[in-house]
């Protein structure tokens, strides 16, 4: 007889629930990270944004300067 047969069905079913959802916010950094980085990688339309924000920013002139 298994471990599992000896355990009532809602308690099982509520466990499983309760190991789904551990598991899933596990899960959910690694997930914001890698959708984050396809969103921002280099080819795509935001990560080509980012980083004229990224070097504008570091250059020490604001979008407002005017240049002669």
């Amino acid at each position: 007889m298994l471990v599992a047969d000896k355990i009532k069905p809602s308690i099982r079913y509520a466990a499983a629930i309760a190991l789904v959802a551990i598991g899933a916010l596990a899960a959910a950094p690694w997930l914001v990270k890698i959708t984050l980085g396809q969103i921002n990688r280099p080819e795509s339309e935001w990560g080509s944004r980012a980083r004229l924000r990224s070097i504008r920013g570091d250059s020490g002139y604001s979008s407002d300067s005017e240049f002669y």
